[in-house]
């Protein structure tokens, strides 16, 4: 059975809180200016490394299931379009980067490590699995990020919750 929508957002909720009362009570000051990564190249990093996994799962369910690639395919293009609108900026030119990891992976794909399920519907709700496990953890990051990431890690959170509900629902069918 599936958790409600309600008790998803009590519980992103209630950790996004405990971050937040956990960063007041750090006893730390304003964070080093001299570090050498930032803290939100560091969130960009992790995000597009999980943007990237999830693109290898679509890719690796359309191979396995054929039929579905028509109906993934836009959900796809949007979580390729999140993977480099959240790419970190290079400080230097000031458009999106690929990050150390991501490019060394860009020539071989690195395997999700989960085999995509032989039957098209339980494929897609595996891939529906995946896209609300990014999404609620994309929810609890919201706490710690800066102000502009936070937003763009809100919205592709809420895209990614509108992909596991289209990736579950019957193509269709009427309400």
């Amino acid at each position: 059975m599936r958790p409600s929508r309600r008790s998803l957002l009590a519980g992103a909720a209630g950790a996004a809180g405990a971050a937040l009362l956990a960063a007041c009570s750090d006893g730390g000051g304003a964070p080093d200016a001299d570090t050498p990564v930032s803290l939100e190249r560091r969130m960009r990093e992790t995000a597009v490394r999980d943007s990237e996994r999830l693109l290898e799962r679509y890719d690796a369910t359309a191979g396995a299931h054929p039929a579905l690639a028509q109906r993934l395919a836009p959900l796809r293009t949007a979580v390729a379009a999140h993977t480099a609108a959240l790419a970190p900026a290079d400080t230097t030119t000031g458009k999106p980067s690929r990050s150390p990891a991501s490019a060394a992976s860009a020539g071989a794909p690195v395997p999700s490590g989960e085999p995509v399920p032989p039957k098209p519907a339980e494929a897609l709700t595996a891939l529906a699995d995946a896209e609300r496990s990014l999404s609620e953890a994309r929810t609890i990051a919201l706490a710690g990020a800066p102000g502009e990431l936070a937003r763009m890690l809100a919205s592709v959170a809420a895209c990614g919750a509108v992909h596991a509900y289209l990736l579950t629902s019957t193509p269709g069918a009427t309400s």
